[in-house]
């Protein structure tokens, strides 16, 4: 099945959403391939970093198009690459959204929908989830964010929420998933809850 992780909002956490997915799957024998289909290749950059490093399992990367799917395809996509951007899409079995908690995000999101609707050639299964979230025990904006991705009406809204924590910029920086650098965090709970959201039990 062939995975995307996007939005056409910058920041919204895609590529960190992508290899901790794939170390999940890799974690879980699960036969998969990575493609990197943003020009600023933070996703190359850090399989790069978890060679170097000797971490396993060891990340495959690469920046080519799909040809074919494995048990598992993820794909990283950014909005510079316009052919790579429409090519992910049309071939997507399944599009994940991360959307940062806020009502320009929303936004966002809706105009991807469009695009989505205009690239795809399959009906792909749309997940939208809250990345970023605020950690303030008084703050709405998760919430309503939720309920305004809701009111779109195209899309699954996990209830899953990736907190703003720094684990997840460290973890990222050392080419660790974060369950592999913390495995008894929040972070980590929050990660193998999305994983499992998207993936089942694996």
């Amino acid at each position: 099945m062939i995975t995307v992780v996007g939005n056409l909002k910058g920041g919204t956490g895609k590529s960190t959403i992508v290899f901790n997915l794939a170390i999940w799957l890799l974690h879980k024998s699960t036969r998969i391939k990575v493609y990197d289909l943003d020009p600023q290749a933070t996703l190359s950059d850090v399989a790069e970093l978890r060679s170097e490093e000797g971490f396993k399992p060891f990340l495959s990367v690469t920046c080519c198009l799909p040809e074919h799917s494995f048990e598992e395809t993820l794909i990283d996509i950014g909005v510079s690459n316009t052919e790579g951007l429409y090519a992910a899409l049309a071939q997507a079995d399944r599009i994940i959204i991360p959307v940062s908690p806020s009502q320009a995000d929303v936004w966002s999101t809706q105009r991807f929908l469009h695009v989505i609707r205009t690239a795809s050639k399959k009906t792909p299964i749309l997940y939208a989830f809250i990345n970023r979230a605020d950690t303030h025990p008084t703050a709405l904006e998760n919430a309503e964010t939720e309920a305004a991705l809701r009111q779109l009406g195209e899309l699954e809204v996990l209830s899953v929420r990736l907190a703003q924590r720094v684990i997840f910029r460290r973890s990222f920086s050392e080419g660790l998933a974060v369950f592999e650098l913390e495995p008894s965090s929040k972070a980590s709970q929050e990660l193998m809850a999305l994983a499992k959201a998207v993936y089942g039990e694996k």
